[in-house]
């Protein structure tokens, strides 16, 4: 059993909490430590759970070891009996139902003295079986893909056919886990079959000719032309069992179809000695085996034909990338032997995997096959269209006059998506980002694609639907970016980041209410490198979540140290940002709860910050992360507000406790009336919300005039102070009312007092 502090069960023993634990889906329990100590109590819903009543339960203390799964006790006993365990680790394991049927669950506890002097564990087990099913089918999905994709190799590879029957035999009963496979060609005159592969049978029965027909299930299988699936062989009416089957009591099966071009070659059969039923996915499984050996089987194939198959997209028709980039190398060659210019155009489809998610892969797989039909259209009979990926197509364009060409090419691809693509009879608009790259003297296929694709980024990066020209520029800016990646790599086990912190300062009585902490990043050789710069990277690569991780813990514990240093003056709260790329990560919460957890920071003064880039990019799950992390008690702000999405729908939805109005209209506060007018609009929206709002970017008195009077409760900016190190914080916290003067930054002709 494991046990995690944070897993504490409720009393049992106070009345009032009855009717809660009722309703927690799961089993709180209180037990003696050692695999025969006395369970004293467990909540109702281990009958629901395990099929035992609680008072079963607990009169037997060797029930819970009794109901472990054999290929479990050993682990799970030991770790119980372990006497160096502290308790804070989860363990994961299986219990027999009373009915037998197996459960799995997660066991948390924290060890606590009883009353008797007895080590004793409070504790909780939760279900989690559908989530173990779930990740088993994955895995198993994952495991056949990889086979067939392993069998699809071989053919390529020049594997015999013999051979290659005999592996998709061997994967399809391992996979499926059934104990009989075979592969069954049908001879010349299409009446019977020859077992070429087998596994699971008899060694006559590999000699034995099979019936073909609509008598055999395998001949049934080839007149249907579909899957054939036998559930239970005693009550089938279709056809008969063959006798190789009969002789090996097989109950269940599917049988698919072998086929090629010009018709079917065999039957692929996977048995079993038990009624099966078997799955959908199962029926992919062979079918994909099957089609593998369709096409080794397709003797008639030419080299040619072989060739399209592995130079060509399936989906589009399209060239793929190795035919592509064979195409590029060639026409980089024959620039060298005469003047001319050809160029790379990457299409990138926007906001692509919007589709496949709302209107499923079968829209998404129409709108590709369409947007490769247009652009096909839209060149020359010279150029080449290609599909690099599920959303990418690449186009050369051979023997243009030069950059002109390229980008007019650029505009007549955006007209392509400016009209509608038709799916399932409504109108859907899409948008592609392009990155353009021009041939010189000298360059090689690889460094224009590379090319090519630094530009599309950065027209990604600079707002989308939009072609960008590579040019040096991006060329230092894509190294820089490289570089960046791998020194990041290392700048957290080498200790290079630090954290500054800039004052919110309450507009009431100028008083340092709260800070932000802001990331700074000391490179050994480069000096100071901006949050601009390795922020985005660090997105890029997954580094965001452990140096997420790393500013909570120290902005928690920084903040907890200046509480414990000011017992009786007011607190200060901590601001961290969090990027969309944390929120997409299923341990944001858990982080926040251990940076709390960690530091014993009272979650009141935590504030965490999200972009309206997050709401824009519909990161999945947004409102119960929000709700989970609304629920450990700590703040939350809108930042930037104004910039982005700006739905009031999210407002109304999400629990924000303030907005940060965006600098862009604090800068012209009291001078633009239209920015008076936005921030003015924002106040009175956020009053009627019961929301806080903070004025970032404060750079004059006229700006903190402004504020206070539209009545903005918090301000920050360099005109109160820059981000400074948390010994300039200290000392201005140690000023007290006078901490204007300790700023480093600190205005002339502001009145502390006022």
């Amino acid at each position: 059993m494991s046990r995690e502090e944070s897993a504490l069960p409720l009393s049992p023993d106070e009345p009032d909490h009855e009717e809660l634990l009722a309703q927690i889906p799961a089993i709180l329990y209180t037990a003696d430590r050692g695999a025969g100590g006395r369970w004293h109590y467990v909540s109702p819903q281990i009958e629901t759970i395990l099929g035992y009543s609680p008072q079963e339960w607990c009169a037997d203390p060797t029930l819970w070891a009794q109901r472990l799964h054999p290929d479990d006790a050993a682990r799970v006993l030991a770790y119980e009996d372990d006497p160096g365990r502290d308790g804070e680790d989860a363990i994961e394991y299986r219990l027999r139902h009373r009915d037998g049927r197996i459960v799995w669950v997660r066991d948390d506890a924290i060890l606590r003295p009883g009353a008797d002097g007895v080590p004793r564990w409070q504790g909780l087990l939760s279900q989690i079986t559908d989530r173990k099913l779930a990740e088993a089918e994955l895995e198993l999905r994952a495991a056949q893909q990889a086979a067939v994709a392993r069998l699809g190799e071989h053919a390529l590879e020049g594997m015999s056919i013999t051979d290659l029957c005999h592996e998709a035999v061997a994967a399809g009963t391992r996979l499926l886990d059934v104990e009989i496979g075979a592969v069954l060609e049908l001879l010349p005159g299409r009446e019977q079959f020859r077992l070429l592969a087998a596994r699971g049978l008899p060694e006559p029965a590999t000699s034995r000719a099979v019936p073909a027909g609509r008598l055999s299930q395998a001949g049934y299988t080839l007149l249907a032309r579909q899957p054939v699936i036998v559930t239970d062989w005693d009550t089938e009416d279709r056809f008969q069992r063959s006798a190789v089957l009969t002789s090996q009591h097989a109950r269940s099966g599917i049988t698919v179809a072998v086929e090629g071009r010009t018709g079917p070659y065999g039957v692929l059969g996977l048995h079993s000695a038990t009624g099966r039923r078997f799955k959908p996915s199962d029926v992919d499984f062979a079918v994909a085996l099957a089609n593998v050996l369709g096409d080794a089987f397709e003797h008639k194939l030419t080299a040619e034909d072989i060739r399209h198959r592995a130079l060509h997209d399936p989906l589009t028709g399209l060239p793929n990338r190795i035919l592509f980039v064979d195409r590029l190398a060639q026409a980089i060659a024959r620039l060298r032997r005469r003047s001319g210019t050809s160029a790379v155009l990457l299409v990138d489809l926007d906001r692509f995997k919007l589709i496949n998610e709302s209107l499923g892969h079968d829209a998404g797989d129409e709108l590709l096959a369409a947007a490769a039909l247009r652009l096909k259209h839209i060149v020359r009979s010279s150029d080449t269209v290609a599909r690099f990926g599920a959303d990418t197509f690449g186009i050369l364009l051979e023997e243009i006059s030069g950059e002109h060409d390229a980008i007019e090419m650029a505009q007549r691809i955006a007209g392509v998506f400016t009209r509608p693509f038709v799916l399932g009879g409504d109108e859907h608009f899409l948008t592609a980002s392009l990155g353009i790259a021009l041939t010189g003297t000298g360059e090689r296929a690889d460094d224009l694609m590379r090319d090519a694709e630094a530009a599309m980024h950065r027209a990604k990066d600079r707002g989308r639907a939009r072609y960008e020209l590579f040019d040096e520029r991006i060329r230092g800016r894509a190294i820089f970016r490289l570089r960046v990646d791998n020194d990041l790599r290392r700048a957290l086990e080498r200790d290079e980041f630090m954290l500054h912190y800039q004052p919110l300062v309450s507009l009431g009585d100028l008083s340092i209410v709260g800070v932000e902490a802001l990331l700074r990043w000391e490179h050994p050789q480069r000096g100071q490198i901006s949050p601009a710069e390795f922020i985005p990277v660090a997105e890029e690569n997954g580094l965001i979540n452990p140096l997420g991780r790393w500013v909570l813990d120290h902005a928690c514990r920084q903040a907890a140290d200046w509480s414990r240093m000011r017992p009786d003056a007011p607190p200060v709260s901590m601001s961290v940002n969090l990027s969309v790329v944390q929120f997409r990560h299923p341990g944001l919460v858990e982080a926040v709860a251990g940076a709390l957890r960690e530091s014993a920071l009272d979650p009141e003064l935590l504030t965490l910050e999200l972009t309206e880039s997050v709401m824009e990019r519909d990161v999945e799950g947004l409102g119960e992360a929000l709700e989970a992390l609304k629920a450990l008690g700590v703040r939350l702000v809108l930042d930037d507000f104004g910039t982005g999405y700006s739905s009031l729908s999210y407002l109304t939805r999400l629990p924000l406790d303030a907005l940060k109005v965006d600098r862009s209209f604090v800068d012209g506060l009291g001078s633009e009336p239209r920015d008076t007018a936005v921030t003015e609009a924002i106040v009175a929206m956020s009053r009627a919300l019961s929301l806080k709002v903070v004025g970032e970017g404060t750079e004059t008195e006229l700006q903190v005039t402004e504020l206070a009077r539209l009545g903005c409760d918090l301000a920050q900016g360099f005109h109160f102070s820059r981000p400074v190190p948390a010994q300039e914080i200290t000392r201005m916290l140690q000023a007290g009312p006078a901490w204007l003067n300790a700023s480093p930054d600190a205005p002339a002709g502001i009145d502390p007092q006022r």
